[in-house]
């Protein structure tokens, strides 16, 4: 078979969705072919049944409900949706493997990383156990793992994030497949870490000449590695064809919407000098550490600084984030702002209030200064409540009538871009999107004087981002809000921040204001993370021709 030769044909494929969906397919007559040594990324956002359809080429439904009813999967001229269970047994694995989104929830918890990927070995390929353990330890290398016996060795949780992907890698090569299937793969690293994974997909592709369905709504991921790009919209094909004509001069209006909504690697026009505005919020000298003691008393003990001396000021009406990646500290030092977390040491102060001197008790009655939006709308919602529920409960604690609470909780709704009727339903029933306006309307109940925001667009697709980006911007200038913005997403950073603190290891190692910051970084570090972002050089061409178009 030759590089231009079809090792996957996907013909009219349809998907049905169960009666109760708001469409009746998932995937509606989607053809696809996928060639040896190339890179095919599908993009589009959620819903749009991209997932859906790299899970039937394995027969991997989610749902008993969610079937193939038209169309063929053919693999070496074997229609895949026709082949038997044992079939399918065989090919998975062996012929098509596939990387998952979320390697935690993936790997086995209760086996080692080497008992797992050589469980995958044993049920295809008939060899001893000492030259499985060898053929897994030389993989584990050749993905780059450090200490290979000692990650083979390891569970799932004492291994890293990146860590856990390179280990899902490794199983999904082992048997040298001719396809290999990555289902968003990269969404929940930092950006150092997903340049890295990224790196070591497109090499492994080129050394083994495999065949890459790779499935992302990330377009600063497209620019990096895709030779050509599928665009799907409810369930449907509308755009494909060569990565650098889909980027540079797309045709569809869908994909063209999709590409004006990714941020730029730039900064945004200053919007204020904030110098003479008072001061909302004064952190200095804040510290916390973890500590953590081995299973035998032998063991010594591990200090973790989350936070070393962090000293961070917000003006009121002033934006200032927060980067660096995972492990960095950036969330535990919001989660102590709030006083979601305890300090070990530090001054917090909001306007004349010391939050860091204040006792829970005497805390309570002044929370309402300051309000934070979690990356995970769904899991900081209680789904046995409504919104409107959900919504007026800060208020009612706080004193306010059950009426008045409703009826503030209703203007919310209507302020984040949510109907009244909204307030009777529950969090399930809306979109990722739309639980995330609920979580910032929630935050908003008590007027804080500071918002926290950690994460709060991290999982969600490109369009819906700029969406909610527009309206905590709208908001802060509406309700001269002053924001904290948490995020490891440097093209984000750069549309929101005002101001932005890089940090590493507990910490703060650059600061500055957003242009000065992304024009001339002086930290190695901030450099690394500039040099890092996926589809850099991309993105730097975008933001050029924009500044020609509208100088």
């Amino acid at each position: 078979m030759t590089d231009d030769e079809n090792v996957l044909s996907i013909e009219a494929l349809t998907v049905d969705l169960p009666p109760w969906a708001d469409r009746p397919h998932a995937v509606e007559g989607v053809s696809l072919a996928l060639r040896r040594n190339e890179i095919l990324c599908v993009v589009g956002e959620s819903g749009s049944g991209k997932s859906v359809m790299a899970r039937s080429v394995l027969g991997l439904s989610t749902s008993r409900h969610v079937q193939p009813s038209a169309g063929r999967i053919l693999y070496a001229g074997e229609d895949l949706l026709k082949a038997a269970p044992e079939r399918m047994r065989a090919v998975r694995g062996s012929r098509i493997a596939m990387i998952f989104q979320e390697p935690m929830t993936a790997l086995n918890p209760v086996l080692t990383i080497g008992q797992q990927i050589e469980e995958a070995v044993a049920v295809h390929v008939r060899i001893s156990r000492d030259e499985r353990r060898r053929k897994v330890l030389d993989m584990l290398a050749a993905v780059q793992l450090p200490d290979p016996a000692r990650i083979h060795a390891a569970y799932p949780h004492q291994v890293s994030g990146g860590q856990r992907q390179r280990a899902m890698i490794a199983m999904a090569l082992m048997l040298e497949p001719d396809i290999l299937i990555a289902d968003e793969p990269t969404t929940a690293l930092d950006v150092t870490t997903q340049a890295q994974v990224l790196a070591l997909i497109r090499e492994m592709q080129r050394k083994r000449q495999m065949a890459v369905l790779f499935i992302t709504h990330d377009f600063g991921v497209v620019a990096e590695i895709a030779d050509r790009i599928a665009v799907m919209q409810h369930g449907k094909l509308v755009e494909h064809g060569p990565a650098a004509d889909i980027l540079e001069r797309p045709q569809h209006p869908y994909t063209r919407a999709l590409l004006a909504a990714v941020p730029d690697l730039a900064s945004a026009p200053a919007r204020h000098d904030f110098d003479s505005a008072e001061v909302a919020l004064k952190v200095s000298g804040l510290q916390k550490s973890y500590r953590s003691k081995g299973i035998f008393r032998a063991a010594a003990t591990k200090t973790v600084h989350a936070a070393k001396d962090v000293a961070i000021q917000i003006r009121r009406g002033e934006t200032v984030g927060i980067v660096g990646e995972s492990g960095s500290g950036k969330s535990t030092v919001a989660r102590c702002i709030a006083r979601l977390v305890e300090p070990d040491a530090g001054e917090i102060r909001v306007g004349d209030v010391d939050f860091g001197r204040l006792s829970q008790r005497a805390l309570r009655p002044k929370r309402n200064r300051i309000q934070m939006v979690f990356q995970d709308p769904y899991g900081s919602l209680d789904p046995r409540q409504s919104v409107g529920s959900l919504i007026a409960e800060g208020p009612r604690i706080h004193g306010a009538t059950a009426e008045a609470s409703r009826q503030r909780a209703i203007e919310l709704l209507m302020l984040v871009g949510l109907d009244a009727r909204s307030a009777d339903r529950f969090p399930h029933e809306f979109s990722g999107g739309q639980r995330q306006r609920i979580g910032l309307a929630r935050a908003l109940a008590l007027d804080p004087d500071v918002l926290i925001a950690d994460e709060p667009v991290s999982a969600l697709d490109v369009s819906v981002q700029a969406q909610v980006l527009r309206l905590l911007a709208d908001i802060r200038e509406r309700l001269g809000l002053s924001v904290l913005f948490i995020t490891h997403d440097l093209r984000v950073a750069g549309q929101v921040c005002d101001s932005i603190a890089v940090m590493r290891y507990g910490e703060i190692v650059e600061f500055g204001r957003t242009e000065t910051v992304f024009n001339a970084p002086v930290h190695p570090y901030t450099q690394a993370l500039f040099a890092a972002v996926p589809g850099r050089d991309w993105s730097l061409r975008r933001s050029a021709a924009a500044k020609r178009q509208h100088p």
